[in-house]
């Protein structure tokens, strides 16, 4: 063998960031493969990674300090593909396994290959292409932990209504659906051009929030979920049933720390509905709440949302893919008028 197969040997494709800035600062590196997996590791052969509104953060640099780590850094936190070697450890997978997964605040996914523990993976659904598997696990997650981990979705009253902020994104796509599944009553907030894949979703009503304000719009939820991170209690509480509760997708925000102080009531956002322009009263009577998802890599919740699929019940909504030297083009469809998810595919071929 030739030195220079032998390198292409130990080396892989994958997109790296070398500065923050505009999608154009995403470049197409060589660099080692991952080491031999140990422990409960996985050693994964990327077929496909998503595009979230993390990624478009990490690239611009405004990531929460979470996710903060050293250039040069691949990104990429959801990931599809076939596993190729398991650690000693394992005990849930075998090699040739079909798999998806939720990468750690690393990143990693815009690679031909990556490493990962057992229990951020569960089994791909097998009805759809693996690759388009990517787009499930951490939009999918952060909705079904946000409406049944977070809003208790599940223990509601059956007329349960269902506000949905950012309702044609990846995480608003999975949330109506989800929300509609659990037999509520789902109202969609987007724009105009976006309204029919709302609607199609399983959305009863849809709100142009650029021409009607839903917050002034007289409607009732028993839970808004806040996809875009844009939203301030203060102000949707107007729209909150008695025993309401808002949860957002920013677990950073004024909100969410003002959530973790101790209060009176045990919860600092857990105040009577306003009634009126006179101050917020605190009483006995069902109260409004504010909570955040800080989504989990849990391998039942992925397996669930696999099931779901499989059953026809859910739907993956791709809006493109592209392969990894597409990655700018990618972003920029992503960072755009985007409704879904958008792939970035590793041809299996070249690896």
């Amino acid at each position: 063998m030739s030195k220079s197969s032998s390198a292409s040997n130990q080396t892989m494709r994958t997109v790296r960031l070398h500065r923050y800035g505009d999608p154009s600062v995403l470049q197409l590196d060589n660099v080692p493969r991952p080491r031999p997996p140990i422990g409960d590791e996985l050693l994964v052969r990327v077929a496909g990674s998503s595009i979230n509104g993390t990624d478009l953060g990490f690239r611009r640099g405004k990531a929460p300090i979470v996710f903060a780590q050293r250039l040069p850094l691949i990104p990429g936190f959801d990931v599809s593909g076939e596993v190729i070697e398991c650690g000693p450890a394992v005990t849930a997978f075998t090699p040739g396994d079909q798999v998806m997964a939720l990468l750690d605040h690393g990143g990693g996914g815009l690679a031909e290959q990556v490493l990962l523990r057992q229990g951020r993976a569960a089994l791909a659904p097998t009805s759809i292409d693996v690759v388009h598997a990517a787009a499930l696990p951490l939009a999918g997650l952060t909705a079904l932990q946000a409406l049944f981990g977070v809003a208790g979705l599940q223990h509601r009253h059956s007329s349960a209504r269902v506000i949905v902020l950012g309702a044609a994104g990846g995480i608003g796509s999975y949330a109506v659906q989800l929300a509609h599944l659990a037999g509520a009553e789902v109202t969609g907030v987007a724009s105009g051009p976006k309204l029919p894949h709302v609607t199609a979703l399983g959305a009863a009503r849809v709100i142009d929030y650029t021409v009607e304000d839903v917050l002034a719009s007289g409607l009732q939820a028993t839970v808004v979920l806040d996809t875009t991170g844009g939203y301030r209690f203060a102000d949707v509480q107007q729209v909150l049933e008695p025993g309401g509760v808002m949860v957002s997708t920013r677990p950073v925000s004024v909100d969410a720390l003002r959530s973790l102080l101790p209060s009176p009531t045990g919860f600092a956002h857990r105040f009577r509905k306003r009634r009126s322009e006179g101050p917020i009263e605190q009483d006995d009577q069902p109260t409004t709440r504010f909570g955040f998802v800080a989504t989990r890599a849990r391998s039942q919740d992925l397996a669930h949302l696999a099931n779901l699929v499989d059953q026809g019940l859910l739907r993956v909504p791709i809006v493109g893919t592209f392969s990894l030297d597409r990655a700018a083009e990618a972003h920029r469809l992503a960072e755009g008028s985007a409704a879904g998810k958008v792939i970035i595919e590793v041809d299996p071929a070249e690896q």
